[in-house]
């Protein structure tokens, strides 16, 4: 048996609405043909015919090969079976009946109006005369099936991909008297590697683009109500890490530097992703930022909103976000220090509380570099104040968070951003692995007591849960470089984020901190 690729994928939400209905109308049919049981039997063949759609031509074709035309032409037919069955009905006595049936006929007849224009729009594919577009000069075909409103075809390249994409494309949409889009990708079978050049009308991938558009009104209203919420739990998290006795002034002295270098990694990050998605044509919707109470910010969220061209997009345009954010926070960090002359934070210092600084081994080393060594007390953060904190420069602590929340975005689940680069360094089906990995290990995390990673797991898992459309290229790899930097940003996650259970100390490693007074 041929597999079919997994492609399969991309058409799985163009039909949701259409299958929804017609799951209706078969729940409604099934009910109608039991309550009917008393009609004479004259008429009961043709209730039959008309209402059990598990025996109907049309029902099967569209159950064997789902496509927009399948469902237009299945629910066309539904919608003249009850204007037939209003049509038996009209000579009812009853007025009020009537009247309800005539403006349900009137929608009926609307509705078939509608069906009947989107028949012309979503024509299936002549795959015989397509075949002929096939050659040498392209792509040699050897094998066609039909695949939704389009269809497969099994063969190899003949030419650079580049070349072949553009080419062909004009040639199956002069044959085809219409759009269409091409993508060529590896199908496996029996260890056995083939090459298949998947052609579907642009029509229906335009539907499927404006299905799950965000770049409309609500959507930027969203944004921006997403927007000031994060900037008031930015604001609100910087206040909370003051000293009890701060005044206004110690308000704008160590608050604003901290809001404005997270609004500074921010926007350098933002500004770097739309570069990069503009180099390659590539559509992006509104940015989305994450608020929490935690870190202030977990991060910025957006959807592609046209096809990729290659898997080098896929990878570039996430690495692109990751890279320059966790780049401008390192950065951020290491001047601020260096403009204090000192690890602790210097006149305007905010108050962090240590448990921030032992759960991961990057922080832990911060941790080691400001306070490495006990007092005569046993307190292994010297500079630390009792009941208040660790002492840390306002920008360099924005560097250090904007470390973590780059770091979460970069954990390979979903949509998220290491996702993206794992889908595109691997391949779908190990990302898919993966990210399946990761939701279990933020479950077990949350159930061990950690919120953030609860809070994280569940937002990755259900809001950025699921693949990225197929690049238009998924054949050409993404080069030795780029898997380089993937590691190098794999090893960055880890180091930032693997729970560590007391840090780098200078008495025990699995010890945490602790002030005076506790022992």
């Amino acid at each position: 048996m041929k597999k079919t690729p997994t492609f399969l994928s991309l058409r799985s939400n163009i039909h949701t609405p259409l299958s929804f209905s017609l799951c209706s109308s078969l729940k409604e049919n099934q009910q109608t043909h039991s309550e009917s049981s008393t009609a004479p039997e004259n008429d009961d063949s043709d209730a039959q015919q008309e209402k059990d759609w598990k025996s109907d031509e049309e029902f099967k074709k569209f159950m064997g090969n789902p496509s927009i035309e399948a469902a237009i032409k299945l629910e066309k037919k539904r919608t003249d079976t009850k204007l037939k069955q209003l049509d038996r009905e009209a000579n009812n006595a009853n007025p009020v009946l009537g009247l309800f049936n005539n403006l349900v006929r009137r929608v009926l007849l609307r509705q078939r109006e509608r069906l009947q224009n989107a028949e012309q729009t979503f024509k299936a594919l002549p795959l015989s005369q397509l075949k002929s577009c096939f050659g040498f000069d392209t792509f040699f075909a050897t094998d066609v099936r039909r695949f939704g409103d389009g269809g497969i075809f099994i063969g190899n390249l003949r030419k650079p991909i580049d070349e072949v994409i553009p080419k062909l494309e004009k040639k199956l949409s002069d044959a085809a008297g219409r759009e269409v889009v091409v993508w060529f990708m590896e199908e496996k079978a029996n260890d056995t590697t083939k090459q298949a050049c998947v052609v579907q009308p642009k029509a229906e991938m335009d539907l499927q683009f404006e299905a799950t558009k965000l770049s409309t009104p609500l959507g930027y209203f969203s944004a921006i109500v997403l927007a000031v919420t994060t900037f008031g739990t930015v604001a609100l998290m910087s206040g909370f890490f003051l000293k009890p006795d701060a005044t206004f002034d110690d308000f704008l002295s160590d608050v604003v530097p901290l809001f404005g270098g997270f609004l500074f990694i921010l926007g350098v990050s933002e500004i770097t992703t739309r570069v990069t998605a503009a180099r390659y044509g590539v559509k992006l919707s509104p940015s989305f930022l994450v608020p929490s109470n935690w870190t202030g910010c977990l991060g910025v969220m957006n959807n592609y909103e046209s096809l990729l061209p290659n898997k080098k997009a896929l990878f570039d345009i996430p690495v692109a976000r990751t890279a320059s954010a966790y780049l401008t926070s390192l950065l951020l960090a290491v001047a601020a220090f260096v403009a204090d002359g000192s690890f602790n934070g210097g006149d305007n210092a905010l108050y962090i509380r240590p448990q921030f600084f032992y759960n991961n081994p990057l922080l832990s080393f911060v941790q080691y570099v400001i306070g490495p060594y006990t007092d005569d007390l046993g307190n292994v953060l010297p500079y630390a104040v009792e009941g208040v904190g660790v002492p840390v420069d306002p920008l360099a602590f924005a560097g250090l968070l904007g470390m973590v929340v780059t770091s979460l975005n970069l954990l390979p689940c979903g949509r998220l951003e290491g996702g993206r680069i794992a889908q595109a360094m691997f391949g779908r089906s190990t990302a898919t692995l993966l990210s399946f990995g990761t939701s279990v290990l933020l479950g077990l995390g949350g159930l061990s007591g950690s919120v953030l990673c609860l809070a994280w797991g569940l937002f990755a898992t259900f809001f950025r849960g699921g693949e990225e459309i197929p690049a238009k290229d998924e054949i050409t790899p993404i080069g030795e470089s780029r898997y380089s930097w993937g590691i190098i940003l794999a090893l960055i996650c880890f180091l930032t984020l693997f729970p560590n259970g007391g840090g780098t100390f200078s008495t025990s490693f699995l010890s945490g901190p602790f002030f005076r007074g506790e022992m």
